[in-house]
This record gives structure tokens, C-alpha cells and sequence, in this order.
């Protein structure tokens, strides 16, 4: 049985992981309200940015622009967007694993399959592993430069044919208890299913058709890969602020069973000592 001093040194061990993982949830909770607030502000432009630019690609030739040529699938690059830290729940070990099942399922379609890596935790996690892996950035904070970056070098990859297929995966974020994990194609861009009268209705360009594609598909991409970082990090916050708060729950039964241990320990000892006392008196009036 553990003695008092050890169960004493438990208890305030558990104490003070108690105290941190109450501070880190109070800065979660803060942190997701920020990311909330930039994902609520993004998420409609980004939303209404690809009901256009799928509107217009199903009115146009698929020749006019190379971002909307199908070629044969044999050569893929799949995004991965996790966090840079660790501590919120399962939020990356979700997406790790849907990844590497989308890798098995891919290995008999694809000839080639490399992977962009988006956090550092992504990177951490693919780092020993048997996998071409075609860039690795940290996120830091969300920013559209960063987005950017990652579109660039991805739309110039498309138009200089060195994959055929772009997929990506990331959380998408619902509530601070609900985070929805994303695996979308996104190269080449597809129409969508239309009917006659909707193809009858005409566009008319200004100043080209050409122009429009080259300045809005381009742009339309980097949004996506913005809207799908900004998702990601209030998804990130939101499963450690829970993740915090299930963990000082945790800790505060964990410091009640403890105390009730103790308590029941120093009772006993002083029981000990009492009959101990009383053993003595009775010895010495013998």
C-alpha cells in the first residue's frame, strides 16, 4: 500500500496538471474564437468564389484552359493539412488514418503518388515513411500568402503535367465538438451535372473568355486551400479545447479518488497509533 507521503505527492502532482491543462483549455477557448470568427467571414466568399467558377466551367470547353483538362489519372498528389502542435485529441491521428487508407486504396490506380505536407505534425508523422513526398511547409498562422505558396506551386505542376489528379484532405470545422474530416478532388476542376435550360442560358465575357479562366481558376484555388487552412485551425482548437477539458475532468476525479485514498490511509494510521498507545497503557498497568 502506498504510504501517505507518496499518495500526498500524487494528489499534487495531478493538481498542478490539473492547473495546466485549465490554462491551456482558457487558451484554446480563446484561440478558437478567433479562428471562428475568420472561418464564418471566409467561408461564404470561398463557397459562392466555387459555385461560380463551376457554373462557368460547365458552360465552357474543357480545351480552354489546362486546369480543366482530364487527363488519365496515373500520377496523383494528395494535401494532408494537420496542426503544427499536438495535445487536441485525436484530431491529426483521424486524418493521418484516413490518408494512409486513400495511399492503399490509390497504390493500384496510381503509377506515382507524392504528398504535400501542410503542419508540422504532417510532417513529423510522413517523415520516416516510404513516401514521395513533393513539399512540407509549417503553418504558424493561417494566412492567404501561405495558401498562396501551396497553389502555386501546385496549379504550375497541373499546367506543366507532372501529376494528373489533385486530392486533398483536412478537417472541416462544425463546433467545438465537431470536427468533419474533408477528402476532395480538386484538379482537374469538373463541371457539375446540369440540365439543358441551365446550358441554354448564355455568359458573356469580358474581356475574353481565356482571360476570365486564366484570372479565376487560379484565384478560385488559392481560396479553397485558404478557406480549407482556416478550417483546419478551428477544427485544431476547438478538439484541444475539449480535448483540455476532458483531460482536467480526468484530473479532478482522478485528485477525488486520491484524496478519498489518502484520507482513508491517514485514518488508518492513526488507528494504528491509537491502538498502539492504548497497547502500551495496558503493558504498563500489567
Amino acid at each position: 500500500m502506498a504510504s501517505l507521503k507518496d499518495l500526498k505527492n500524487r494528489i499534487n502532482s495531478v493538481k498542478k496538471t490539473e492547473q495546466i491543462t485549465s490554462a491551456m483549455r482558457m487558451v484554446a477557448a480563446a484561440k478558437l474564437r478567433r479562428a471562428q470568427s475568420d472561418i464564418i467571414a471566409a467561408r461564404p466568399y470561398a463557397i459562392k468564389t466555387n459555385e461560380v467558377i463551376v457554373s462557368l466551367v460547365t458552360r465552357t470547353n474543357p480545351d480552354m484552359h489546362p486546369l480543366l483538362r482530364v487527363r488519365e489519372p496515373k500520377r496523383g498528389v494528395l494535401v494532408v493539412i494537420a496542426s503544427d502542435r499536438g495535445l487536441c485529441g485525436s484530431f491529426n491521428q483521424n486524418l493521418f488514418r484516413r490518408a494512409e487508407a486513400f495511399i492503399k486504396a490509390k497504390q493500384g490506380k496510381y503509377e506515382e503518388l507524392s504528398l504535400v505536407l501542410v503542419g508540422k505534425r504532417a510532417v513529423d508523422f510522413f517523415k520516416r515513411k516510404p513516401f514521395t513526398k513533393r513539399k512540407a511547409v509549417v503553418i504558424g498562422t493561417p494566412t492567404y500568402e501561405l495558401a498562396s505558396e501551396i497553389g502555386d506551386d501546385l496549379i504550375k505542376g497541373y499546367i506543366n503535367e507532372e501529376y494528373d489528379e489533385l486530392t486533398i484532405i483536412f478537417n472541416e470545422f462544425r463546433s467545438a465538438m465537431s470536427q468533419v474530416l474533408h477528402e476532395d478532388v480538386i484538379l482537374p476542376v469538373e463541371p457539375i451535372e446540369s440540365d439543358e435550360e441551365m446550358l441554354t442560358v448564355e455568359y458573356l465575357y469580358e474581356p475574353s473568355e481565356e482571360l476570365l479562366l486564366d484570372a479565376l481558376l487560379p484565384m478560385s484555388l488559392k481560396i479553397f486551400f485558404y478557406r480549407a487552412l482556416l478550417e483546419s485551425a478551428a477544427s485544431e482548437h476547438g478538439a484541444r479545447m475539449t480535448a483540455m477539458e476532458s483531460a482536467s475532468g480526468n484530473a479532478g476525479e482522478m485528485i477525488e479518488k486520491l484524496s478519498i485514498k489518502y484520507n482513508r490511509a491517514r485514518q488508518q494510521a492513526i488507528t494504528t497509533e491509537l491502538m498502539e498507545v492504548v497497547g502500551g497503557a495496558e503493558a504498563l498497568k500489567g
